[in-house]
């Protein structure tokens, strides 16, 4: 079955760190960039990170540079979104993605909740 699940979502406090797992099956992941969603109710959706399959490069979204960090081990179909110093703003639900030309895998999601 091709899927990417997402999991490691939950309530932070301000300040806090989440880190956010997403795991491909079904496809030969090392092929795919795999990128991180987020969407929020009133807001636009926004492209938070990415990561190449093979050669690693990465791409952040000016308002998450910093403060995340997407990571990749291709051996075991996962990525990671290391999510630092949390703020408010940052609640969303975050959706993985593998891409490869015109192909998209989308995840589920997975809930962020930051609050004191």
């Amino acid at each position: 079955q091709v899927q990417v699940v997402e999991s490691g979502g939950g309530l932070a406090q301000p300040g806090g760190s989440l880190r956010l797992t997403c795991v491909g099956s079904g496809f030969p992941f090392s092929y795919y960039v795999m990128r991180w969603y987020r969407g929020a109710p009133g807001k636009e959706p926004e492209q938070v990170a990415e990561i190449a399959g093979v050669a690693g490069w990465t791409n952040y979204a000016d308002s998450v540079k910093g403060r995340f960090s997407i990571s990749r081990d291709n051996d075991k179909n996962t990525v990671w979104l290391q999510m630092d110093n949390l703020k408010p703003e940052d609640t969303a639900v975050y959706t993985c993605v593998a891409l490869r030309l015109d192909e998209k895998i989308w995840g589920r999601g997975t809930q962020v909740t930051v609050s004191s």
